[in-house]
């Protein structure tokens, strides 16, 4: 059985109940662990049933140390600050062996078992790279290392580890660049080096992302999703994708975030996935709930039309790689 644990609140629950159910889709025995972090998150989530997770509410997860410090953090310094704080909490009150925090945006394409596999009886914790493309290259600013898969033991080691990132982030978590720190990420730099037994991951197909998925040519076989770099012959499972900055700007109209992406990224990463957000959001409207499980950003306009030509216009010129930041979910032109 394998552990996970996220958080995240209505604003993206067609993206934690998507992540939830590739899981399902993907590997064996597990359970997850989900902060849910406003009452409507909660009770939808409570209303599904479904025996894979456990939901936890803020009163039940939340602290004294923690609640110090939520005033002065926006809501998204707040769900930084708790990440540690959730690893651990889940370590302790649940008795379990080992724990892997997942970011809500996460979407899984094959077992994350052969990830898991990766760390010996006597590593301790699982960190994942950025390993971005050079022009997107955020070292500097973001860090080496990225919180949307992390292992922690309940051993001495992984205890020792996941205390001290949580004083850390407790005591300074913002979204700002301040002494070489940003957010709860840029503690990871350097772990390897200053902590015994850390492991950081091999596999390539973990931490598929938008600011690294131009290294790599995506195909689909017997309807599995692989991955090649480039420079290279072998191919290699996709994993899981981390959908970071794609936004809703209106019901059905997503904002890719400007990077470029070619076609069949679009068509076997992120289509499928939109398509899958679409779903359950259908499904929690037809409970009769009234939440706006995409986190829909109305303050923006866009031109839908002017949109689809030009991405028409790409496809048919065989222009294989674009930036687009903008689609229909609906009107897939591929």
């Amino acid at each position: 059985m394998n552990y996970f644990c996220t958080l995240f609140d209505s604003n993206y629950l067609s993206r934690g109940l998507a992540l939830l159910e590739s899981l399902e889709a993907t590997t064996g025995a597990f359970h997850l662990f989900v902060v849910a972090f406003d009452s409507a998150c909660f009770e939808v989530l409570q209303s599904i049933g479904n025996k894979n997770i456990s939901v936890i509410s803020l009163n039940e997860f939340e602290d004294e140390a923690l609640l110090q410090v939520k005033p002065t953090r926006t809501k998204g310094e707040y769900c930084w600050t708790c990440t540690p704080s959730l690893v651990l909490f889940c370590l302790k009150n649940f008795n379990l062996k080992e724990c892997t925090y997942l970011d809500a945006d996460l979407y899984f394409f094959s077992d994350p078992q052969q990830l898991l596999d990766e760390v010996t009886d006597q590593q301790s914790v699982l960190i994942t790279e950025h390993r971005y493309t050079p022009e997107y290259d955020q070292t500097l600013i973001s860090g080496k290392y990225c919180v949307q898969f992390m292992t922690f033991k309940n051993s001495t080691d992984g205890l020792f580890i996941l205390e001290w990132w949580r004083e850390k982030c407790i005591e300074w978590c913002f979204a700002r660049i301040e002494d070489g720190k940003l957010g709860d990420q840029k503690y990871l730099d350097g772990w390897l080096e200053k902590f015994p037994n850390v492991h950081e991951l091999a596999h390539l197909g973990g931490g598929m992302a938008p600011w690294n998925i131009q290294q790599y040519e995506i195909s689909m076989k017997d309807n599995k999703l692989f991955a090649r770099e480039k420079n290279k012959k072998s191919t290699f499972d996709v994993v899981f994708y981390h959908f970071h900055a794609l936004k809703f700007l209106t019901a059905d109209t997503v904002d890719f975030g400007g990077y470029k992406l070619d076609k069949n990224i679009l068509m076997y990463i992120y289509r499928p996935y939109c398509l899958h957000l679409e779903k359950i959001k259908e499904k929690i409207i037809a409970a009769g709930r009234k939440i706006d499980v995409h986190g829909q950003n109305l303050t923006k306009k866009t031109p839908f039309q002017k949109i689809i030509f030009f991405f028409k216009r790409l496809l048919k010129n065989n222009m294989n790689v674009f930036s687009i930041k903008k689609i229909r979910v609906n009107k897939w032109p591929i």
